[in-house]
């Protein structure tokens, strides 16, 4: 049986790790152990990130609400009960989007928050 030599793939497997971590710096792009272990580490920062910015993007979300409801004599702890008691359907997201691009829109939610919390 003839003897086999397995270069060809171990070259093979290098360079498509190489070529994974293209741009890396201090030796990480083209040290094949080097590249390999900031390879998996970048992915687990990229596993652990894509929860984070769920996190991050909420809490920009609160700050711009609280904001512009500030601006209009509420918090935001007293808005979102409001919201809900006034059968307001809106998420976090379109309420930021709204406070930022559209205040006058915003100013008219609020009012409705306000006539809501005064008759109850």
């Amino acid at each position: 049986m003839p003897r086999v030599k397995r270069g060809t793939m171990v070259r093979k497997r290098h360079k498509k790790m190489l070529a994974l971590t293209k741009g890396y710096r201090h030796g990480r792009n083209n040290l094949f152990k080097r590249a390999k272990e900031a390879f998996l580490k970048a992915g687990q920062h990229a596993f652990r990130d894509r929860r984070t910015k769920k996190r991050e993007f909420r809490k920009l979300w609160i700050i711009k609400i609280n904001a512009a409801a500030r601006l209009h004599g509420m918090t935001y702890s007293e808005l979102i009960p409001g919201l809900q008691k006034a059968k307001i359907n809106l998420d976090r997201k379109v309420l930021a989007e709204l406070a930022v691009s559209q205040p006058e829109e915003f100013s008219k939610i609020v009012e409705k928050v306000k006539t809501q919390i005064a008759t109850k």
